[in-house]
Formats: structure tokens, sequence, C-alpha cells
């Protein structure tokens, strides 16, 4: 069983033909889209212009030179398919270091382990062990150009390793580069008539780089990576010195071509759609007007996350949010809930829980997902 179901998630994370009646975007290391930390999984998986945190390495570096402290590390462990196995898991550590009142540098490494698979070529020989993971390593560079606004850029380097080399002599890791660009604004804090309040946006276009090339027969078959663009905004509520209330809302899309290429079986019918073999730069402008029902279904490409966070005193969080995807593109729906809470010396922990709300079930369904963050000031 345990078998049937990481093939099944390999072969949706890297293969590009789907059933007609839901063109779904898939892209090689899938898992560069999910939230590795709790507080952003507990406000509907977002978090491009909400205030600074330790892992804003992943949403928006640009965010860190906003932040009250110096320098800070984060670790997140996030189990995944929990309901059906153990041992698949998303595992994050990040860095940063402000270098002044204007600059900044961070840094982090992303580990997506697959799980341990017994391979036997009958049933009475010594099962072979493979441990078929994923990572990436990236690092951040971001610039205060005045005082409400930031712009930063991200290196990456993407390792995939799924294949399954017992079986498939023909295939080999996959690698590939990519860059981040990222901006953000936080305005002063403004008064109102009852309370204060300080407005936030951002935006981050992500993994801009060059296809993963799995397999070594006639050139290689190529896999897009998941080149994202991210836009948030944000309001958050100051009532008095204790008490604050933050409202954000996102939205994402995918810049990789649409399966949009017709597949026919021997009848002459269409039984499925396929990406476009282009390269990433072109697939990334095509990706804005090349879906097979036009406008209308560039629109059900996008994803949405709101989410509200009540902090007391800055040490202690209450956190609701929900994200929405079309049925056409993959159904995802969630509502999130989760708290956290500043300790002793500055060790920040924060938990979230995912609810679907979907016929989709999802893969983080009742996980209790964990961080842990430590500031020097």
């Amino acid at each position: 069983m345990k078998q049937f179901i990481i093939c099944t998630v390999f072969l949706l994370s890297i293969f590009s033909i789907h059933a007609q009646e839901r063109r779904v975007i898939t892209t090689a290391v899938p898992f560069l889209m999910i939230s590795s930390d709790a507080r952003a999984s507990g406000i509907g998986e977002q978090g491009v212009a909400t205030s600074a945190d330790n892992f804003s390495q992943h949403w928006n570096p640009s965010k860190y030179v906003f932040s009250e402290n110096s320098s800070g590390i984060a670790f997140s462990y996030t189990p995944y398919l929990s309901k059906l196995v153990n041992d698949i898991f998303l595992a994050n550590i990040s860095y940063f270091k402000n270098i002044n009142d204007r600059s900044s540098w961070s840094a982090s490494l992303k580990y997506f382990s697959l799980g341990d698979i017994d391979i036997l070529q009958n049933p009475l020989d010594i099962p072979i062990i493979e441990n078929p993971n994923e990572f990436t390593l990236d690092a951040s560079y971001s610039l205060k150009l005045n005082e409400t606004f930031a712009m930063g850029v991200s290196g990456r380097f993407l390792m995939s390793d799924v294949k399954l080399q017992t079986l498939d002599s023909e295939t080999e890791a996959a690698t590939s580069v990519a860059v981040d660009i990222s901006g953000f604004y936080q305005s002063d804090v403004q008064s109102y008539q009852n309370y204060d309040g300080i407005w936030r946006m951002g935006f981050n276009i992500s993994n801009i780089g060059p296809k993963m090339k799995y397999s070594k027969v006639n050139g290689g078959t190529e896999s897009y990576i998941p080149t994202n663009l991210r836009l948030g905004s944000g309001f958050e509520f100051i009532f008095d010195s204790n008490n604050t209330l933050a409202f954000t809302f996102e939205i994402n899309k995918l810049l990789v071509p649409s399966p949009s290429e017709e597949v026919f079986n021997s009848n002459g019918e269409v039984v499925a759609y396929r990406q476009p073999d282009v390269g990433f730069l072109q697939g990334m402008f095509k990706s804005f007007g090349d879906a097979p029902d036009g406008m209308s279904e560039e629109i059900k490409e996008l994803t949405y996350g709101f989410g509200l966070e009540y902090s007391f005193s800055r040490s202690f969080f209450l956190r609701t949010g929900y994200f929405s995807e079309h049925k056409l593109k993959g159904s995802r729906k969630f509502a999130t809930i989760g708290t956290g809470f500043k300790t002793y010396k500055d060790l920040v922990v924060d938990l979230s829980y995912l609810i679907s709300t979907s016929d989709v079930i999802s893969p983080l369904e009742n996980t209790i997902r964990l961080s842990l963050g430590f500031n020097f000031n």
C-alpha cells in the first residue's frame, strides 16, 4: 500500500497529462508550494503581506528589514499524509540577519522526504530500501528603498531525487536553479478615530528558473518548476498597547503553462490535455492567456487566502483563515486555525491545524503543524 501511495504522489508531481474534466497544473518539486511554518498555515496558507517573522524567507524575504529583531533562526516540521504513513514529512530551517537598519540577508533549507520504500523483485528477495527525497537551498538579500518599502532578490538551488533507480535505471536526480523577486510595503502607524493601524502590501515572484530533467532517454523529459506569483495586502488594527487584530488577503497564480494541448484516443476523441513544451520564460508569459476556455478559466487558476491574527501583548496569538482553489484546478478548499506564544528569551512556538471543506481530501488534513523560532535582539 505504501509503495502505491508514494508512486501516486510522485506521478502527480512530475507528469503533465490530466483528465479532461480537471485541467490541473502540475510541476516538479510541488512541495515548494506547501506552507512550511505554522503561523502562515494558521491564517489560510499565506504570508506575503503579513508582518515580518522568522519564516519570511519562504513568503517574502523583503519583510526582514522591517523586523524588530536583529537576527533570528527558525525550525519547522510538517507531517505529510499522516493518516496513511508516518515517515513522509517536510522540514525547514531558516535564518536571517539584519546588516543595518536598511538591509538584511537570509537563507533557508527545505527538505521533503517521501519515506523509505521497500523494493522487491520477487517475494523471496531481501528488500532494497530507497528513500526518494527533494530539497532546496536558497539565500536572499533585501534592501529598504525608503522608510516604508523594501525589495529583495533570492537565489535557489533545487534537487529532486524521487525516481526509483532500482525500477528504472534510465532515470536520474533532477536539478535546477531559480531566482525570486519580492517587494514589501509597510506604512507608519496611522491614527483613526477609535484605533491606530498599519497597512501592508507585498508581492513575490518565486522560482523563476529552467525546467528539471529526470530521464536520460531521448534528451530527457522535462518538468516545469513551480514559478509562482503572490500578491497580498492587509491591515492591522491596533486597539491599544496590548491588543491588535490583523486581516490579510492573498492571491496566487502559477506562472506555468496550462494543460491546453489536446490528447486524442484511437477514435479521435479528446481524452486529456497536456502542457505545451516551451521554455520557462516563454511559459511564464504564456501562462496569463493560454487556458483552453479563455479568460474565465484563467481566473479559475487563481487561488485565494484570507486570514485573521489576534495578538495580545505580542506574546499570545490566535489565528484563523480560509484557502480556496477552483474545482477545475485542484479543488483545494480548507479552513485553518492556529495559535502561538512567546516564551522566555524570545522563543516563539506556533501550532496550526487544517480542516478540509472539499470533496478532495487534503494530504495535510488532521495534521498538527509545529514551528519554532528564536530571535536575537
